[in-house]
């Protein structure tokens, strides 16, 4: 956070590639766009942007009252996944020469570059604009070479054509690229991979295996989902249906969403008035977002173990290696605190429509079963897994 002398040198400044000011919180798309050049920092200024609510163009005091919706809508702007990577941004009220205002201060992202909607936006001078290629490829150039996340390592034996090229092109783009960009977008494939964070140092990283790979368990073998049906209460108990479900990220969800639908069980109640009331035994939804996100965020290296899905007659354990990661402790687990073991796969998901929302999967979760008549959810956290017990209604 920027210090009270530092911010009250930003607020009276001109506007500049480090502040911008807004009269209201109306222009959501314009702070959007702000969010992501600040996050972009082409600049290179390694310092936080500041955009200002509630000021107007010239410094002065726009009287708009701050109050904690507003807060929170801003908040929130960074988890709708409309701006990929989620940016590191802090949301705060402050004072200038007796107007209150709030701020939004937003770090540099160590990888970019950030999209907003698919395009990368910029700030030079007080502008936002569309980056180019030729600065878009700069900022994929500063991305640090250390300090990498697992799934944004390079692998260095592994070439293009372990790549589903022909997914990425005719799927992936599409979804992740807003148009106008796609109808300009000339540049050879290997760089729109890199523009898209798939490439490091010339070579696929694991990222780009695990979505994109066609044979993702080559060179990650744990890279799997694991499904037990099984007919009682205990492991000993007799195996109904056993799958093991490989592929790519998005294949392993997809054939996961079929699977679901198999075993969920619908009880109808031919008492009610009017229509019957169907009721699953489990909320599809629910068990979706408690799966996936154990398959994006689980840990990936220091094991070949996969996710476990073991479905009793009376619960549902899911079981992934890795245990919880970053700023996500068991205070805040599942109280909209996010942190990513995995930013590419995150990321990946949410442009697949996986994800709809980032760190709201498991209050949704919650919710859902609850509606239900399924008890809330229990998680159990070990150094190395997370234990996730959902259990049938009574």
């Amino acid at each position: 956070m920027l210090s009270e002398e530092e911010w009250l040198a930003l607020a009276r400044s001109l506007e500049s590639d480090r502040v911008e000011r807004k009269r209201s919180a109306a222009d959501r798309q314009g702070i959007c766009r702000a969010i992501c050049a600040f996050a972009n920092d082409l600049a290179d200024h390694a310092q936080p942007g500041v955009i200002i609510v509630g000021m107007e163009d010239d410094a002065s005091c726009a009287g708009l009252e701050i109050n904690d919706r507003m807060l929170r809508e801003l908040a929130g702007l960074k988890d709708n996944g409309n701006i990929l990577p989620v940016p590191s941004m802090e949301v705060i009220v402050r004072e200038v020469d007796g107007c209150q205002v709030a701020v939004i201060e937003v770090m540099p992202a160590p990888n970019p570059p950030v999209r907003y909607r698919g395009q990368v936006w910029v700030r030079v001078g007080p502008t936002n604009r569309s980056a180019t290629p030729e600065e878009e490829a700069r900022l994929t150039e500063r991305r640090r070479a250390g300090d990498r996340t697992f799934d944004l390592r390079a692998v260095p034996d592994a070439e293009l054509d372990d790549l589903d090229l022909e997914f990425f092109e005719h799927e992936y783009i599409g979804s992740a690229l807003a148009r106008e960009v796609i109808e300009e977008n000339r540049r050879p494939l290997e760089q729109r991979l890199a523009s898209l964070r798939f490439i490091t140092r010339g070579h696929p990283n694991n990222g780009a295996l695990l979505v994109l790979g066609r044979q993702p368990r080559d060179w990650v073998p744990g890279a799997y989902l694991q499904f037990l049906r099984i007919d009682g209460s205990a492991l000993g108990d007799p195996v109904k249906d056993e799958k093991q479900l490989d592929g790519t990220l998005p294949q392993i969800m997809s054939r996961l969403d079929e699977l679901l639908e198999v075993h969920i069980q619908v009880a109808v109640d031919l008492t009610a008035q009017a229509r019957d009331v169907q009721q699953p035994d489990y909320p599809a939804r629910a068990l979706q977002q408690l799966i996936r996100n154990a398959l994006i965020h689980r840990a990936y290296e220091g094991t070949n173990a996969p996710v476990r899905v073991y479905w009793f007659n009376d619960r549902i354990e899911i079981s992934n290696p890795g245990g919880l990661y970053g700023q996500v402790n068991e205070r805040n687990f599942g109280q909209g605190a996010t942190d990513y073991r995995n930013p590419l796969l995150a990321e990946a998901m949410g442009v697949l429509g996986y994800v709809q929302r980032y760190g709201f999967g498991i209050p949704l979760a919650r919710s859902l079963l609850e509606d239900n008549g399924n008890p809330a959810p229990e998680f159990r956290f070990e150094a190395g897994n997370v234990l996730v017990i959902v259990r049938a209604p009574a």
